[in-house]
């Protein structure tokens, strides 16, 4: 593949939640994630991937070399077994240059090995390790959310043993937990150095930023609520090393209370006031607001 990156860039990423869950943990109930000391809600590095895995999938479909390695019911080992059935790796001569030689195959072929990297080291079919050059940080409320919990009837059961011990009551109870409001933010990095190992290129990058943008639209469902995706500021720097702190460059994007709306629990995205200091850049810097 051609045209691999070779600037450094960092970003901001903004989204929202309304009357939804953006993210249950399992360990507590599917409750939304939460910040027990701070009650800030949370959303991990691993569910975003997964939504812009998910839009990928949608985009380009099954085909190389933008297939899926971490699909819905997919089994790893026989997924590196393709790698094990090229010409490259059968002619490779010993244990170490197998590996070496699936790996590349693996980076060339799946959109989400080369953007995030993946670990590959089965007993069987073994691809070994890469490091993607995309990384991705928890999403944190700007401000603390409080999580409700709603009962819910179906007006069925599920088996008639379940209808016998319901009397003829078909009615059973539920529970769906929400958010009402939540304003989120991440941030990541994408390093030129590690698309090098990867393959990751110019149009590999621009996919990316349309999963940014429009993967909410397809991830809808009732559980998740109304998610959307309210901004995305990328400071682009001209050289591959980087030009600034990535810290200093996110400190640049300011969120406020709205005046008229500061003293009433946030609700809507028009509650709050997103300032982007763009004055004396750092020289090598440019920022580029994509939403």
């Amino acid at each position: 593949m051609s045209n691999i990156i070779n600037k450094r860039y960092d970003f901001t990423y903004l989204f929202d939640v309304q009357d939804g869950n953006p993210n249950g943990d399992p360990d507590a109930g599917n409750l939304p994630r939460i910040d027990a000391e701070t009650g800030m809600g949370l959303v991990t590095d691993v569910c975003l991937k997964r939504k812009i895995r998910n839009y990928v999938q949608i985009v380009k479909g099954m085909q190389k070399p933008f297939d899926i390695y971490v699909k819905e019911k997919a089994v790893l080992s026989r997924t590196q077994g393709e790698a094990y059935e090229t010409e490259e790796v059968k002619s490779a001569k010993d244990d170490a240059k197998k590996v070496e030689k699936a790996r590349d195959f693996m980076c060339s072929n799946f959109y989400d090995i080369r953007t995030f990297g993946a670990v590959m080291s089965l007993k069987k079919n073994n691809c070994g390790q890469v490091r993607g050059p995309i990384q991705l940080v928890f999403g944190r409320s700007v401000e603390p959310v409080v999580t409700l919990e709603h009962s819910i009837t179906r007006m069925a059961v599920a088996t008639e043993e379940e209808e016998q011990k319901q009397k003829g009551d078909n009615r059973t109870m539920g529970r769906k937990f929400t958010v009402p409001y939540g304003l989120y933010r991440t941030h990541g990095f994408i390093s030129a150095h590690l698309a090098k190992q990867t393959g990751f290129t110019e149009e590999d990058l621009q996919l990316f930023w349309d999963a940014l943008r429009n993967m909410f639209e397809h991830d809808r469902s009732a559980a998740r609520g109304l998610m959307t995706a309210r901004g995305l500021y990328v400071f682009e720097h001209d050289s591959a090393l980087g030009n600034a702190p990535a810290h200093q460059l996110f400190e640049r994007i300011k969120i406020s209370r709205s005046p008229a709306h500061a003293e009433q629990p946030a609700r809507s995205f028009s509650d709050f006031l997103v300032s982007i200091d763009d004055s004396n850049l750092p020289g090598g810097v440019q920022i580029h607001s994509m939403i």
